[in-house]
């Protein structure tokens, strides 16, 4: 296992663009339209692992807001898209804007208490939002869902093709990827991070804790709200039973799996969670019996998650010699 995990941290930047290359020339290989379906909803699903990692994973905060916020992007989609007919590019900046800004406000008024309160209000704060989306006839038509969706469309060209969905699904993952890992490998994520670790320490040298855990939790719902506008065009219908606490729990089901605080980690969670689901689809009634199964064997076998505790960045400097007296040792080791 540790020449595996060396392997991977040495070549971590070519095994990267190698895994990209394979799913850019994933659609040329298989053209059948479930498969491609599938695979664009696990993309979908690790949009949402992406941005509940954030908060989760590396703050430290247990949230069930997934599918509200989520909700939120996917309803404002659908809403512009249809009555008015906004693109599909100012959509998916709208939608990500308001459920970012919803998510801050709720954050504010959250993030200063401690403990296990911001689980719970977010909780009834995805409820809330199921509440309204359920009743509110004239926005979202209630029980009846928003259909007749609008394909997505750039610059005036259609995405129809399943393949092309494919894509689009896969150019937002990788772009979501690129801002979690960027924002988690800077001065904030190390902040965010030390927040998770030890946060009487942080804020007794000066930093504004609270200030970090909104900023974070606003990523979270700008992230899930940018996962919801692509979701509706995606379906091209949309109802309140998509969005329950249900679909926040399998979430978080799919982080803790894959690994908290590990980019890797929600995309190995998403996909193999998500292809389980569909390829036990007679069991689905099941579903949440067999996470939970799954769950209390990875509890007990790896209690963070199979790629929690995985930090390829330390692997590598651990493996390199420190200097050149390591060096020559090890040199005169070997001639011995």
């Amino acid at each position: 296992m540790k020449r595996i995990l060396h392997f991977i941290a040495t070549y971590s930047r070519p095994l990267t663009l190698a895994a990209l290359a394979c799913l850019l020339l994933f659609p040329l290989f298989v053209t059948n339209a479930y498969v491609l379906r599938v695979a664009a909803t696990s993309l979908i699903y690790v949009i949402l692992a992406l941005g509940l990692n954030v908060v989760t994973g590396y703050m430290g905060q247990t949230s069930f807001g997934t599918a509200a916020f989520w909700g939120i992007g996917a309803y404002t989609g659908a809403i512009l898209s249809t009555r008015i007919g906004l693109g599909t590019g100012l959509l998916f900046l709208i939608a990500p804007l308001l459920s970012g800004v919803i998510a801050m406000l709720l954050g504010m008024c959250v993030l200063k208490l401690r403990g296990y309160y911001m689980a719970i209000v977010t909780l009834g704060f995805c409820e809330i939002v199921r509440l309204i989306e359920l009743n509110w006839m004239s926005l979202t038509r209630g029980p009846l869902g928003i259909m007749n969706i609008p394909k997505l469309s750039f610059f005036g060209v259609k995405v129809t093709s399943s393949q092309g969905v494919f894509y689009v699904a896969l150019a937002m993952t990788v772009l979501v990827t690129y801002v979690v890992w960027k924002l988690m490998n800077s001065r904030i994520g190390l902040t965010i991070t030390a927040i998770r670790d030890d946060e009487i320490a942080v804020q007794s040298m000066g930093v504004n804790v609270v200030k970090y855990k909104v900023g974070a939790f606003a990523l979270y719902g700008m992230i899930c709200g940018f996962a919801g506008a692509f979701y509706a065009h995606f379906m091209s219908y949309i109802d309140p039973t998509m969005f329950k606490t249900l679909n926040s729990t399998e979430v978080i089901i799919m982080v803790i799996f894959g690994g908290l605080g590990s980019i890797p980690g929600s995309y190995l969670g998403a996909i193999v969670l998500t292809v389980i689901t569909e390829l036990l689809r007679d069991l689905v009634e099941y579903r949440m019996l067999i996470y939970g199964f799954l769950l209390v064997i990875l509890m007990i076998v790896k209690p963070e998650g199979i790629l929690g505790s995985v930090n390829l960045k330390h692997i590598r400097q651990r493996m390199q010699p420190s200097g050149p007296s390591e060096a020559g040792e090890e040199k005169e080791a070997r001639h011995e």
